[in-house]
């Protein structure tokens, strides 16, 4: 059993598809399906039922998957405990990100990074800020980029890194049919694009709301961004978004911001104490505040 095999393992599981696994970890469908096999081989079980619609693990494959996902953390905290003898950083660092790598400078950031710690490796993921948040609470990320209004998160580090403000966003076709709302109350009453209650886009949208004097009625929903500019554009509701993402889509014809309302908000980078005590984690740190200066 080799590390790589686990990686693999995992990679799967969490995919649930041979190509999207063989891409997350840089080799092929049939090399993934050579390393499964071994690995099944090797243990005596069965680790995956595999059927048109993907990969499912068996009873058998979810009780190792724990197992293996603590053997990588442990493979990798000796590896980060060896590189912290020699003074290195060096590891992976589990990031959540809100919004697209370019509003975030993540290009820059891994730039940094291979110049001065070409140790550390950065598994980005995309989240909701408030799951993010909980997420690394819980030591699940080490670190995150998200959407904060407030100055400080009990418990952990927050470096704030640029503001951004929100603003509702009126798609095209509905322009169209009904032409931009006059007031606060003719704009809560459009069909709207919700977000979860864990995304800091809903707070600012029930608050548009409550100051509209209007429940809001959780219809259509999307969990990202990205999902809610593209149903917006699609014409399927209005939506709330960052005022830069709203500009290009104004651009593009697809909508119009309304100007009476708006919110302010932060990108921010957090992390808890006891994930910035690792010497990658930290040198991500860095390399976020040397971007951002």
């Amino acid at each position: 059993m080799e590390i790589y095999q686990l990686k693999t393992f995992v990679a799967v599981a969490t995919e649930g598809n041979l190509t999207r696994a063989a891409e997350r970890v840089f080799t092929s469908p049939p090399a993934v399906s050579a390393q499964l096999k071994a690995l099944e081989d090797e243990f005596g079980v069965k680790l995956f039922e595999r059927s048109a619609r993907g990969m499912a693990l068996t009873a058998a494959g979810e009780r190792l998957l724990a197992e293996a996902r603590r053997t990588l953390a442990a493979a990798q905290g000796m590896q980060a405990a060896a590189a912290q003898i020699r003074g290195e950083a060096r590891g992976q660092v589990r990031m959540a990100t809100v919004s697209d790598a370019v509003a975030l400078r993540l290009g820059e950031v891994f730039v940094h990074l291979a110049e001065h710690h070409p140790g550390v490796q950065l598994q980005l993921q995309q989240l909701v800020s408030l799951r993010a948040i909980a997420a690394v609470r819980r030591g699940e990320l080490d670190c995150a980029c998200v959407l904060h209004e407030h100055a400080e998160i009990e418990g952990l580090e927050l470096r704030r890194l640029q503001v951004a403000e929100i603003v509702p966003v009126v798609p095209q076709r509905l322009l169209l049919n009904h032409g931009l709302p006059p007031d606060l109350g003719g704009l809560a009453a459009l069909p709207w694009v919700t977000t979860p209650p864990d995304c800091g886009l809903r707070a600012h949208q029930e608050r548009l709301f409550a100051q509209a004097g209007t429940p809001l009625e959780v219809g259509l929903t999307a969990d990202t961004e990205v999902s809610v500019r593209s149903m917006v554009a699609a014409g399927m509701g209005a939506g709330m978004m960052r005022r830069d993402q709203a500009a290009l889509m104004e651009e593009a014809g697809q909508g119009r911001i309304w100007p009476g309302w708006s919110a302010p908000t932060w990108f921010c980078w957090i992390s808890s104490p006891a994930a910035l005590a690792v010497p990658a984690v930290a040198a991500v740190r860095d390399a976020v505040a040397q971007t951002w200066v």
